[in-house]
């Protein structure tokens, strides 16, 4: 087994010659370019985002921040334990870009500089990208739902941007409504209002 660096700022590593557990790709760091993901204990590297998909995923946060209840909070694109397998086995480790969690829990994400837990998320968003259409509407679709996050956002900026809400529908995993034009409106998890036309700004 390799040595593992320890958490720290961004740098060059070595992609790892065996499947990792998520501590063990916890203690991998950021890269200095782009992001990574782990998938069966697989690190899956991907480029950095567009500006128009940074800049979507920025607005959004403006619109929710002020409509999210006192105890939820919403944290930009960072590393979401899914706890699919036992510890100890190759993990699983997505980045949304955007989730809204406990606020307690950005208290314990801080205190132990570690990463959100599943049963701590809410709701997930991803931003669709060009390559990472059949990802999100599929494969991190399952995934999250199998994670047992109660509600996923898929948020398409082809015009005209529109905004698929899937939300946990017991052991059928995530039910997907409608895509959604315009003005998004919900009452789950959370009573919201998103102008979708306002993140293409």
């Amino acid at each position: 087994m390799i040595a593992l660096p320890k958490p720290g700022p961004a740098r060059k590593w070595e992609i790892p010659d065996h499947l990792l557990t998520i501590e063990e790709y916890a203690a991998l760091g950021e890269t200095d370019t782009g992001f990574t993901e782990l998938v069966e204990g697989r690190v899956v590297m991907s480029p950095s985002p567009s500006r128009k998909h940074n800049r979507a995923a920025y607005l959004l946060g403006r619109q929710l921040e002020p409509q999210l209840p006192p105890e939820l909070d919403f944290t930009p694109d960072i590393d979401v334990d899914l706890g699919l397998v036992p510890r100890g086995e190759p993990g699983f480790s997505r980045r949304p870009d955007l989730l809204v969690t406990y606020r307690e829990a950005r208290a314990r994400v801080d205190r132990q500089n570690g990463m959100y837990r599943a049963d701590e998320v809410v709701l997930v968003v991803e931003i669709v990208s060009p390559g990472s259409k059949r990802t999100d509407y599929h494969v991190k679709h399952d995934e999250y739902a199998d994670a047992g996050i109660p509600h996923y956002w898929i948020i398409d900026t082809s015009e005209p941007i529109s905004l698929v809400a899937c939300h946990q529908a017991g052991e059928f995993g995530y039910l997907d409504a409608s895509a959604v034009t315009g003005t998004f409106t919900t009452d789950v998890p959370f009573p919201v209002k998103i102008d979708l036309d306002a993140l293409l700004d």
